[in-house]
Parts: structure tokens; sequence; C-alpha cells
């Protein structure tokens, strides 16, 4: 008999193992956004630098001034494309919807990657902050480091703090943001850094997926218990806390884990007595725009109970490929971190 809790802690696991994750540009840069404007630009005192695991999209980094260096996806042949550059994050589920049974596969940023977005802001002198996805899912963060090294020796002394974020898709994307903040406020790179180590700890994330099918690719389930687990309509809960992903249980079909996620997050704002004005919040999907608008709703409403009007949770992140090559097209949650203090 196939042990439920077994497949959700091995799907877990699967994801905690991805190699290579994100945000759509639509509407997320809401009313009252502060945009980063070029006499800004000429006073910032470092430039920033992310993967695009940060799930932003290539809309809103430009938008906050941040440079983005593209993960690679291949879809039905051995073409890779860059994210957000050759391909938006829609078509890449558009075509993983069209085309059931095709597995995608991603590849992380080269070298030569970060040395082209490291090379502009060198020239002028500005020190630059590169953040990167989880070093523990990725090799992006080496690739960062080395092309740091390689660029000292391109460009004498030029300054790279690469950070390993040590999280993930809308968290590392808020992170980004909350980067950015830092720099617009005048901090120098090395206040910026010493700010920002705090947040990490303090993220959390909730979110489910419907389609088992992407972890029998994997190889961490057999046929048959992808198959029973499709049967029963059983869809996996799982966390982000503590820089790595947890099993939060099981439901029982895509409404009822769209329930369980939304008590699971307002019941952590409750246990960890959160205050939400010193937090950021976020909420990401994949393909189905229409079936998120409806689940953040309910997170808004819920939040205006609680006496906080919190509209950006209604301007959804895109969760990328870097993620989304391991659930399907169906991700959706719901994630928070704290703002650094200034």
């Amino acid at each position: 008999m196939l042990n439920l809790q077994k497949v959700i802690e091995i799907f877990a696991h699967l994801i905690y193992n991805y190699t290579n994750t994100h945000r759509a540009a639509s509407g997320h840069g809401l009313a009252g956004e502060r945009q980063t404007t070029k006499s800004e630009e000429k006073n910032m005192k470092f430039h920033i630098v992310s993967d695009s695991s940060c799930d932003l999209g290539r809309t809103e980094v430009e938008r906050l001034g941040v440079s983005m260096v593209s993960y690679y996806v291949s879809l039905e042949d051995e073409v890779y494309y860059r994210e957000e550059r050759d391909i938006p994050t829609h078509e890449f589920y558009q075509r993983m919807d069209q085309t059931p049974g095709v597995f995608p596969k991603t590849s992380m940023p080269t070298v030569e990657d970060y040395l082209e977005m490291f090379r502009p802001p060198a020239a002028q002198g500005l020190p630059i902050l590169c953040i990167c996805l989880n070093a523990q899912f990725s090799g992006s963060y080496q690739s960062a480091l080395n092309a740091a090294a390689e660029l000292g020796e391109e460009v004498p002394g030029a300054r790279v703090e690469v950070l390993d974020s040590t999280l993930a898709t809308v968290l590392q994307g808020m992170f980004v943001e909350e980067a950015a903040a830092l720099r617009d406020a005048g901090c120098t790179l090395e206040e910026a850094v010493e700010a920002l180590k705090p947040l990490p700890a303090t993220g959390r994330i909730f979110f489910t997926t419907s389609d088992l099918d992407y972890l029998r690719h994997g190889g961490r389930i057999g046929r048959a218990a992808a198959a029973t687990g499709a049967l029963l309509k059983v869809k996996p809960l799982i966390g982000y806390k503590d820089a790595g992903l947890v099993s939060d249980g099981i439901a029982q079909g895509r409404k009822k884990s769209l329930v369980r996620v939304r008590e699971l997050f307002f019941r952590h704002l409750k246990q960890q007595e959160i205050d939400l004005d010193r937090y950021r919040l976020a909420t990401g999907f994949g393909l189905d725009r229409e079936e998120h608008a409806a689940f953040a709703q309910t997170i808004y409403d819920g939040l205006l109970e609680l006496g906080y009007d919190r509209p950006e949770v209604l301007h959804p992140y895109q969760i990328g490929v870097t993620i989304g090559v391991h659930t399907g097209p169906t991700p959706i949650g719901v994630g928070l971190i704290h703002r650094a203090d200034k």
C-alpha cells in the first residue's frame, strides 16, 4: 500500500536537490512603489546583480535597477534558452502544458554570463553585490565566485561581494528587493551586506503543486506509486524554511490543498506572533493566473481581517523555470521575509 506521507517527503526531497528556481513582470510593479530614476542611479554606492532564480522577471529587475543573470532551460530538444531573455516564463509554462510527457531540463549560469553583468558597473568603479540562489541547490554561487575572481584580474581593484542567499524563488526575489531598497536609501555595500545578513533566517514559504508525473520522472517514486497518488488526488504541501524544503503534509485534491496552504500561512503568523508591518509578502504561481487570483484574494482578505492592507499579494511572482521543471506548471503559494533594519 502506498505510504502517502512518504510520497510527500520524497517529493520535497526531489525539489530540495534541484540543481538549477522566479517571478513574472506582469502586474508586479505596484502603484506607489518607487522606480529607480536616472539621477538616483548616478548616486548609487553599489550595483546589484542576481541570478534569475529570484523570479522577479526581466521587466521588474530593470525597474529596480538590478542586472539579471539567466538560468538556461531546454524543452523538447537540446537547445537551451536563457530564462526571461530568450523565453518568457509564461511561454515556458505554456509549452509544458501543451506537451505533457515532455520534461524540461535546466542548466546554471556560466562564469562568462556573470562577467557580462559584472564588467559594466566595474568599469564605472561601482562595487557589486551579487545575490545567488541557495548554493545547496545549484552551482550558480560558485560560478559567480569564479567570475568575481576573474574580474579582479581584468579590473584591478574591482569589488564584488557574492552572497549565497540560502533562499529560492519568491524569498530570493524579496531579498533582492530589500537589497535594492537599502541601496536606494544610500547604504554602502558594506552597510547593505550587514543589514541583509539576518533576513534569510526569517524567510518562509507555503506552497503546493498538482502533478506527480514530474516526481515520477525524477525517479524518486515508481510509475505505480505516481499513478496511485494521482488516483487518490494526493497533493503535496511543501514548506521552505532554514535554507531547505520541508514537508508540511498532504491534502486530498487541489481545492483542499490550496485551503491548507492558506491555513498553514495564517497559523504561522499567529504562532510566531509576526508583525507584518516589518515583513515583505508575496504570492506566486505557475501557469493558471485565474486560479492564483482566487487564491491571492483569500490571502488578502485574511490579512485584512488581521488589520493589514497588503495589496501586493494580489500581484504575483511567476515562479520560474528552475523550480518549475520539478513542480510542473501548477505551483502556487505564499511567502514572507523580514525587512532590513535601516
